[in-house]
């Protein structure tokens, strides 16, 4: 087993390298990804702790499998976010589940997603948990996927282009498409 101190200062490149031909440097990707890779599961899924844990796991294993596969001159992350997203959709489909999601606090996504609506902030903050998750879990799956890969995840255009294999051009698109279907389920649910 490598000793994590010998992983730090590496960047994803050189340890996936390293670890094609030693396997216990991927031990030291795990490490690097695996809590990041567990909360986007549960934003994304609001599956049980088990299942998610199962779905990092089961994306580990296939990323470690295709390491080979993996293009250095990309980023490691995006390509890992891939497999766990992939691994998330197909468990949910088995599953016949559909996509909810765990809406934390984030005053950037609260911003962006009300701009164009007439919600006083007040309110928003004072009721933002239950009243932004009811409707964002009501957006189609497309848009979920790239409002959680944008806002919660963090994650540029380039990166959500390069998990979910779509042109940069579409995730502008889904992003876009997403604050007006937003806007069209708040305005539907205010006039009751």
């Amino acid at each position: 087993m490598v000793d994590p101190k010998s992983c730090q200062g590496k960047e994803d490149s050189e340890l996936v390298k390293l670890a094609i031909d030693d396997s216990s440097f991927f031990y030291c990707l795990m490490k690097r990804y695996e809590e990041k890779l567990i909360n986007y599961v549960h934003r994304f899924t609001y599956l049980g702790d088990d299942d998610v844990a199962d779905i990092v796991q089961e994306s580990f294993i296939s990323a470690y499998k295709h390491l080979n596969d993996c293009d250095c001159n990309l980023k490691f992350s995006s390509w890992l976010y891939r497999i766990v997203h992939n691994q998330a959709i197909n468990f949910m489909k088995k599953n016949k589940q559909s996509v909810k999601i765990d809406v934390e606090n984030d005053d950037e996504f609260v911003e962006w997603l009300v701009a164009d609506t007439n919600i006083e902030k007040e309110t928003i903050k004072l009721h933002f948990n239950e009243y932004i998750k009811t409707i964002i879990n009501k957006l189609k799956p497309g848009y979920k996927e790239v409002v959680i890969l944008k806002f919660f995840e963090d994650k540029d255009y380039s990166e959500i282009s390069d998990i979910l294999q779509k042109p940069m051009g579409t995730v502008a698109t889904l992003l876009s498409r997403a604050k007006i279907q937003f806007k069209q389920i708040y305005e539907k649910e205010s006039k009751y």
